[in-house]
C-alpha cells in the first residue's frame, strides 16, 4: 500500500481516491486473496501487470536475477521499444515493481539484483493467472490431473514430491499450447522424445535432466527466444540450432559435457546472451553476432579453429562479459585485438586466468611462477583497459607481479563509474594497486588470497585528496603473509566505510587511521588473524565479529558496540569499556569455567548474554556454572 500511496504522487485528493475506490468492496474474490494487493495490481499500468503476473510463476526455490527476469520478460514479448534499449526498459519494470513493494530485494547483495516476492503477493497472483498458468508446487497433489485435464499457456514445475518416475514427458503433451515451461526437477524421458508439440514455446529452461533425447527436435521451436539447460547431460548441439533465428538467451551453464559448440551458432543473428560451459570453445566466425549483451565464460583458446579475443571487436553491444583461461593469450597484440576500451556499453568485466594457488593459499609451483610469465600476462592485461563505462570488474588468477598499469595512479583510466572491484588468487602480486582510491564512486572492494602481499603501504591511500570517498564495504581476506598495513591517523581516508573483513593473515595491529577517520565502520569481522593482541578505539561500531584470534589479550573502548561475538580466542583477558553492550556470543570447546573479563559487563547487559551462552553451551554438551 505505501508503494501504491508512493506512486499516486503523494497529494490528498490522490490518496483519498485510493480511500474511496469502489475496488475494497470486491466480493467476486475468495477471502484468502488480500485485498491491499489486489488494489495496488488494479492500480498498476498495463505493461507492468504482466510483468508483475510472470514474475510470481518463476520458482520459488531458485533465485533468478535482474537480468534474467528481463530477458524472460522479452522473450515473451511483454517490453517494446527500441530493441538497442529494450534490456534497460525491462530493468526500469523491475525497479518499479520494487518501488512499489511487490517484490522485495535480497538484503545480501549491494545493489537489487536478487529479489524474491512475498507469499501474500505471490498468492494474489497465483489467483490472477489460475486459468492459463499453472505451478506445480510442494504440497499439491492434483498436479497430473490438471496436466491431462486443463490447458495452461505457463507451466513451472518445482516440486519434490513429483519424482521423476510420475512425471514423464508424455504427461506433458497435453499442453500443446505452452508458451513458457521452466522445470527443476527431473523428468523421465524416453528415446523417441521431442519438442515437435511444443511448437508454440518461447521460453524454456530445464534443469538437471537427461534431455539428450531432446536435442535433435530443438531447431523445431521456431518462436523460442530463451533457451536454458543446467546442468543437463547433453554432449553436442546439432548444426540445425542455427535454424532458431529468433532466439535471443542460449544458456548451458553446468552442461561440462558439451565442449566443442556447432559452426551454426554464428547464424544466430538476434543472440543477446551466452553463458556457456567452463570447456567449450567457440567456432570461428562469432564476430557475426553483433546483437550479443552478455557473454560468459569465453575461453581464450588459441588454436586457429576456434573463435578467438580478436572476433570480440564488431560485438560493440556487449554489456557483461567473462573471459577466462587468459594464460593462454601468447602475446599482448592479441589482446588488444579484442579492443575492450572501445566498447562504450561494457559495465561488468570479468578476467580469470587458471588459479596459480593451492587450497592452503600459496602458489602451487615450488619454484614460483617464471617472471618471463609475469611479465607477459601483465602486458596481456595491459591491453585489456575498460572503457569508462565500467562499473563492475572482478579479476581471477591473475599471476604477474603488479596488477595491470590503468589501475595504477600514474596511469590510471578515469573509471568514474566503477563501484566494485574484486580480486581473487593474485598469486604473484606484491602490493595493491594505488589508483583505486580515486575512484570516486567506488563503493565494494575485496581481496581473496594474495599470498605475496606482506604490506599495504602508505602509497595505497595517498593518490587521492580523500582516498575512497564512498567506499562501503572492503574485504581483505587470505593475504596469508601480511604483516603491516600503515594508514597514519592524519590520512583522511574512507569516510563512509561500513563494513571491514580482514580474514586468515598475520597482521599485528589495526593501524590508527582505520579508528580515527572511518567514523562510519558499523561491522568488524576478525578472523584467524595469527599475531593481533588488542583491539580499542573503534568508537563507532556496533558489531564485533572474532574467529579464531589466537594472540588476542585486550578489547576495550568500544563505546556503541552493541553486539560481540567470540569464537576461539583463548588469551583473551581484558573486556572494558564497552558500555553499550547487549549481546555477547562466546563460543569456546574447551572453557571449564566463565573467563573472568565477564565481571566488567553491565548488569543490564547480562540476562540476555547469560541466554545467549546457555544456548551455546547446552549446544555442544558443555557443563558450566
Amino acid at each position: 500500500m505505501g508503494g501504491l500511496l508512493r506512486e499516486r504522487g503523494g497529494l490528498r485528493r490522490d490518496w483519498e481516491h485510493v480511500l474511496d475506490d469502489s475496488k475494497w468492496s470486491v466480493t467476486k474474490m475468495p477471502l484468502e486473496i488480500n485485498y491491499t494487493v489486489y488494489l495496488s495490481y488494479e492500480y498498476m499500468p498495463s505493461y507492468l501487470k504482466q510483468c508483475f503476473l510472470y514474475y510470481s510463476l518463476l520458482p520459488k526455490s531458485k533465485p533468478y536475477n535482474m537480468d534474467q527476469v528481463v530477458a524472460m520478460w522479452m522473450s515473451e514479448g511483454f517490453l517494446h521499444g527500441n530493441s538497442s534499449d529494450l534490456e534497460e526498459l525491462g530493468r526500469n519494470y523491475y525497479k518499479e515493481l520494487l518501488s512499489r513493494n511487490l517484490i522485495e530485494p535480497d538484503k545480501l547483495y549491494v545493489a537489487p539484483w536478487i529479489s524474491s516476492m512475498h507469499d501474500i503477493v505471490r498468492s494474489f497472483a497465483h489467483y490472477m493467472t489460475k486459468y492459463e498458468a499453472l505451478i506445480a508446487q510442494d504440497g499439491e497433489n492434483d498436479i497430473l490431473t490438471k496436466l491431462s485435464s486443463q490447458k495452461f499457456l505457463r507451466l513451472t514445475i518445482e516440486t519434490n514430491q513429483l519424482q521423476s518416475d510420475e512425471v514423464d514427458w508424455k504427461s506433458l503433451h497435453e499442453q500443446q499450447s505452452l508458451r513458457k515451461l521452466i522445470s527443476t526437477i527431473q523428468i523421465k524421458m524416453k528415446p523417441g522424445d521431442s519438442f515437435i508439440m511444443f511448437s508454440s514455446l518461447r521460453t524454456l529452461h530445464i534443469e538437471f535432466a537427461n534431455v539428450v533425447s531432446l536435442v535433435e527436435s530443438l531447431h523445431q521451436l521456431k518462436h523460442l527466444r530463451y533457451l536454458k539447460l543446467v546442468n543437463t547431460n547433453i554432449s553436442v548441439l546439432l548444426g540445425d540450432i542455427g535454424k532458431m533465428k529468433l532466439l535471443q538467451f542460449l544458456d548451458l551453464h553446468g552442461c561440462e559435457n558439451l565442449v566443442n559448440l556447432p559452426g551454426s551458432i554464428v547464424k544466430l543473428g538476434q543472440l543477446r546472451l551466452l553463458e556457456l560451459p567452463s570447456l567449450s570453445v567457440i567456432p570461428r566466425g562469432f564476430r557475426t553476432v553483433t546483437n550479443m549483451r552478455k557473454l560468459n565464460w569465453f575461453r581464450a583458446h588459441m588454436d586457429g579453429e576456434w573463435c578467438g579475443l580478436d572476433e570480440l571487436e564488431s560485438l560493440s553491444q556487449l554489456r557483461f562479459l567473462t573471459l577466462y583461461e587468459l594464460e593462454n593469450v601468447s602475446a599482448a597484440p592479441c589482446a588488444a585485438n579484442a579492443r575492450l576500451g572501445d566498447k562504450k556499453h561494457l559495465i561488468r568485466l570479468s578476467l580469470f586466468c587458471t588459479s596459480r594457488l593451492e587450497n592452503d593459499g600459496l602458489i602451487k609451483e615450488k619454484e614460483g611462477v617464471p617472471e618471463e610469465e609475469q611479465r607477459r600476462i601483465k602486458k596481456v592485461f595491459n591491453e585489456l583497459s575498460p572503457p569508462h563505462s565500467i562499473d563492475n570488474i572482478i579479476i581471477g588468477g591473475y599471476f604477474g607481479k603488479q596488477l595491470p598499469t590503468w589501475m595504477m595512479s600514474a596511469s590510471m583510466v578515469p573509471l568514474n563509474n566503477l563501484t566494485y572491484i574484486m580480486f581473487v588468487d593474485l598469486a604473484c602480486c606484491t602490493q595493491l594497486p594505488d589508483g583505486l582510491c580515486q575512484l570516486p564512486n567506488l563503493q565494494f572492494f575485496k581481496v581473496d588470497r594474495a599470498p605475496c602481499i606482506r604490506r599495504v603501504e602508505a602509497e595505497f591511500l595517498q593518490a587521492a585528496a580523500t582516498p575512497f570517498p564512498r567506499l562501503n564495504e572492503m574485504y581483505l581476506l587470505g593475504m596469508v603473509q601480511w604483516e603491516e598495513w600503515e594508514w597514519e591517523e592524519q590520512v583522511q581516508a574512507m569516510p563512509r566505510l561500513e563494513k571491514l573483513m580482514l580474514r586468515k593473515c598475520k597482521l599485528r595491529h589495526i593501524p590508527t587511521g582505520v579508528a580515527t577517520n572511518a567514523r562510519a565502520l558499523k561491522e568488524l569481522f576478525l578472523q584467524d588473524i595469527q599475531h593481533l593482541n588488542y583491539l580499542e578505539s573503534f568508537s563507532s561500531v556496533v558489531e564485533l565479529t572474532m574467529l579464531r584470534i589466537p594472540d588476542m589479550e585486550r578489547i576495550t573502548n568500544l563505546p556503541n558496540l552493541q553486539k560481540l561475538t567470540i569464537t576461539d580466542c583463548p588469551k583473551l583477558k581484558v573486556l572494558e569499556s564497552i558500555p553499550a553492550l547487549e549481546r555477547l556470543i562466546l563460543q569456546d570447546y574447551v572453557m571449564e569455567e566463565l573467563p573472568k573479563y565477564m565481571r566488567d559487563i553491565k548488569s543490564k547487559a547480562f540476562a540476555a548474554i547469560l541466554q545467549d551462552m546457555a544456548a551455546i553451551f547446552v549446544s555442544h554438551g558443555t557443563i558450566w556454572s
